[in-house]
């Protein structure tokens, strides 16, 4: 049995981390043996994860004084590489951000991948962008995963030298599990009025929600008739709530606060809406394809390829006037002619990525 070693930050709530359930508990249903290394060994997905995974903690001390952080993360480091140096056939840095993540993926295996989640290069400019590469000694990996070919392909054009390491793998769709959560009871009821539907974290850095916000008002003051339903939280929502107050749109978008289970609320929308200036591969996607629910969304990761008049609408521009313009031909016209998502097709094709990727070096 191949023992293989996850590393990522934490369970809490986020597209990320239901990827990684539900990559995990698809191998542990196989002939592996895992480990899964947490920074934090918390958030409600724990309780997600097979008992057949190990959880174990590694977490660097990030006090106030510098030089005891410094000793006591070199002990650390020293005790992991006594434990667990090349112990594992196959590791992998799942949180692409985490440099102690970095380390415990390079230290348990020779075989050791790097998961990339965004498009980093719309985050960063290129100086910032092969600085935050480096830190993360991203030429010591094996292989590299980017779950959108946007993200891998930016990613080839600023490092030749090791663009044949690179691998384009999207997510698993845990999709019966997916389809026997949507029916379950919510208080939401489905409306007469045409209902979006925006599930994910409130970060106006990355999600820019206020776009939404921005295009309700507008599309309010042409009288149509709308709802929109966020399902979410997060350090921008108090930001959020003032701007739809200011704007008078309490009736038409409502908050309903993260959940565990936002599938149910595919059930009782009419349309998917994302408006994020960058993304790796929005899990919502697939969620909203398995549904057959038509999806607008920015031009962020692989929508023109995967998207556009295929399952809905990618926006020209990222503006909300833009927004209120898709939004007001959905809501008159519909998405005629969406193409038919087959998740067993699209499973098995990631199924045989993911083997290549743990299996061979």
């Amino acid at each position: 049995m191949k023992k293989i070693l996850f590393a990522a930050y934490s369970l809490d709530v986020g597209g990320i981390e239901t990827s990684l359930v539900t990559l995990l508990n698809y191998l542990s249903s196989k002939q592996y043996e895992i480990t899964l290394v947490l920074e934090k060994k918390q958030g409600v997905f724990l309780k997600s994860i097979s008992n057949k995974v190990k959880i174990i903690e590694y977490t660097p001390k990030c006090g106030r004084n510098k030089f005891i952080n410094k000793i006591v993360n070199l002990y650390k480091r020293i005790k992991f590489i006594i434990v667990f140096h090349n112990k594992f056939d196959f590791s992998c840095s799942y949180a692409t951000y985490s440099i102690p993540d970095s380390f415990v993926a390079r230290i348990a295996s020779k075989n050791c991948s790097l998961w990339v989640h965004n498009d980093y290069k719309e985050l960063y400019d290129r100086e910032a962008y092969h600085s935050f590469f480096n830190k993360i000694k991203v030429q010591k990996f094996k292989k590299i995963v980017f779950v959108s070919n946007s993200a891998k392909e930016n990613f080839d054009n600023e490092y030749l030298y090791i663009n044949n390491k690179t691998i384009y793998c999207n997510n698993l769709l845990d999709y019966k599990n997916i389809i026997e959560k949507s029916k379950h009871e919510i208080k939401e009821k489905k409306s007469e009025v045409f209902t979006f539907l925006n599930i994910g974290r409130h970060d106006e850095q990355q999600k820019v929600l206020s776009r939404i916000i921005e295009a309700a008002k507008i599309l309010k003051k042409e009288n149509l008739k709308f709802k929109i339903l966020f399902v979410g939280d997060g350090k921008d929502t108090e930001k959020y709530l003032e701007l739809i107050h200011q704007y008078n749109l309490t009736s038409e978008i409502i908050m309903v606060g993260v959940k565990t289970n936002p599938y149910p609320y595919y059930l009782i929308c009419d349309c998917v809406i994302l408006t994020s200036n960058y993304e790796g591969y929005p899990v919502v996607y697939n969620e909203a394809k398995l549904f057959g629910i038509p999806i607008i969304t920015t031009d962020v990761s692989d929508a023109r390829e995967d998207i556009h008049k295929k399952y809905g609408i990618v926006c020209n521009s990222k503006n909300s006037e833009e927004i209120a313009e898709c939004m007001k031909k959905i809501i008159l016209n519909g998405i005629n002619n969406m193409e038919k998502f087959d998740p067993v097709k699209y499973n098995n094709r990631i199924i045989e990525t993911i083997k290549y990727i743990i299996e061979s070096w």
